[in-house]
């Protein structure tokens, strides 16, 4: 191993100096870009080399079927023991990453906080770089007192070190003192209960009735008596009307059976009204839905169900969910041909635009780039193109994708309830063209095993459309498209056995010659 001088970078000075030690580092930064750019600096600076980490890096370039340049570029890195870490990669990158720094093969990891929480890794040494971080309104902002914690607490693990050392970069003498009476003097913020969230308290709520564990009004307040949140919020009269507020919300949205008998608004809480869910409320619990979600959802599968649709209808529903934020940011440049783009497709959505001028306008518009991003996905467009047009990296696309793939299964689910078969069939397309990331026109190729959208295309491209033209290939054939294991198999899957096929074996003409 080389290593070359100092840089007169800290965080890169003392990553080499961890090496000189023959010991291993995490680098937490503020973005996924910094991740990136760090690890390759020290890359630079560290000269490792070998098999094992060329064998590691061509593993994570393998992840995706055609490779981005984010994959370049922690393949770059890994080639010299170091690699970031963020959400940005895949999960399958991710776990490479992990074993490979477990196994000792990964010195130095440069990441963001994604790291500091529920790993067991032997770094001996956490260098925060960054304390700092974009989200106030006001710029860049001090870290929470228990999240450095967390990342100072991932040095010296007990199972691997007897002690670890915790080190923060200070941009200056201020900042300096400021760290130690912030992080080593200060003391931890106060927890607080997730159910003062609206979205949390109203999914828990129609739970515990779907579940049984509340089956009227003076149940329910004896529940959330006794839970830390109303242990916080003291107010067990204010805690009351919220909860009352709640159950009311679920009435009207048509999760709970409405009271059989009137109830005057100074007499509510005073009778002990019973509360059952409906069939579409138990199914909404089940599907672990935001209440508030699944009834945008209801809304948009009525208006579906007279109108003319298409995948856009769909996806544009389900991008807009609270589920689905963050979502991408809009720059100047693109907001005219945001406005063009939405208003070819306006016909086809479900989704009400407000006002140019009303204060979530720009969430909608948002919205709106994210159902751009999962339409280019469906007509087949891949992760380089993604990350390039919506700097959406591979591992936030299949995020995005995990959660669209969920809501559209919810809308399946919910249209099939409220008997809208032909929106219904509409959805299930939708939800498989988002699975897998193709036209309708490869879907009878997608039914065998192995075959997913690039060999799909491939063969679709080669005249091979369905499992009848797969059955009429000749072996040869699927086998310089598809390679010959695949080509074995897939014949296999059709009822047809056949040879191995040899490698690098092509039918007819060759060269000029032979003829």
């Amino acid at each position: 191993m080389r290593i070359k001088q100092p840089t007169g970078i800290p965080a890169i000075d003392l990553a080499l100096d961890t090496l000189d030690k023959k010991k291993q580092a995490f680098i937490f930064v503020n973005s996924k870009r910094s991740a990136e750019r760090t690890a390759e600096d020290v890359a630079k600076s560290a000269g490792m080399e070998g098999d094992e980490l060329k064998a590691l890096a061509d593993q994570v370039k393998g992840v995706l079927p055609k490779p981005t340049k984010q994959c370049a570029r922690l393949a770059f890195c890994l080639e010299r023991g170091v690699a970031f870490h963020h959400a940005g990669l895949v999960g399958k990158q991710r776990e490479l990453i992990e074993d490979g720094f477990r196994r000792g093969v990964i010195k130095i990891i440069a990441c963001t906080p994604t790291l500091a929480a529920g790993v067991d890794l032997p770094a001996f040494r956490t260098i925060l770089r960054d304390v700092k971080r974009y989200g106030s309104p006001w710029g860049l902002s001090w870290i929470p007192v228990l999240e450095y914690m967390q990342q100072a607490g991932r040095a010296g693990r007990p199972s691997f070190d007897d002690f670890g050392e915790a080190l923060v970069v200070a941009a200056n003498d201020a900042d300096r003192k400021e760290i130690i009476k912030r992080y080593l003097s200060g003391e931890p913020e106060e927890i607080f209960s997730k159910l003062a969230v609206e979205p949390v308290l109203r999914t828990y709520v129609l739970s515990l009735i779907v579940a049984g564990y509340i089956t009227d009004e003076k149940g329910m307040f004896g529940f959330f008596e006794r839970t830390f949140w109303a242990h916080q919020y003291k107010d067990m009269e204010k805690l009351k009307s919220k909860l009352q507020k709640v159950v009311q919300q679920l009435k009207e949205w048509e999760f709970l059976t409405p009271s059989d008998d009137f109830v005057s608004a100074d007499d509510l809480g005073k009778e002990d009204a019973g509360l059952k869910a409906t069939l579409i409320g138990r199914r909404v619990a089940e599907l672990y839905l935001d209440p508030l979600t699944a009834y945008s959802l209801m809304q948009g599968l009525r208006l579906a169900s007279s109108a003319e649709v298409k995948a856009v209808t769909f996806l544009n529903l389900v991008a807009s969910a609270l589920e689905m934020r963050p979502y991408p940011r809009i720059k100047a440049a693109e907001w005219e041909d945001m406005q063009e783009k939405l208003a070819a497709y306006s016909p086809y959505l479900v989704v009400k635009e407000p006002s140019l001028y009303a204060a979530e306008y720009e969430d909608f518009l948002s919205s709106f780039k994210l159902t751009l991003m999962l339409m280019d996905w469906v007509e087949e467009k891949d992760e380089e193109y993604l990350l390039e047009g919506y700097s959406i990296r591979p591992g936030e696309l299949r995020v995005k994708l995990d959660l669209a793939d969920w809501l559209l299964y919810a809308c399946e689910e919910l249209s099939n309830i409220m008997q809208f078969r032909a929106v219904r069939s509409h959805v299930s397309k939708t939800r498989f063209r988002a699975r897998y990331g193709v036209k309708e026109e490869l879907f009878a190729l997608l039914k065998l095993k192995n075959v997913g959208r690039v060999r799909a295309r491939r063969l679709y491209n080669s005249r091979i459309r369905d499992l009848s033209d797969v059955k009429r290939a000749d072996a040869h054939v699927l086998s310089q498209i598809v390679g010959p294991a695949v080509a074995k198999d897939i014949k296999k899957q059709v009822g047809q056995e056949v040879e191995v096929v040899p490698e690098r074996k092509r039918k007819g003409q060759v060269s000029l010659k032979d003829f």
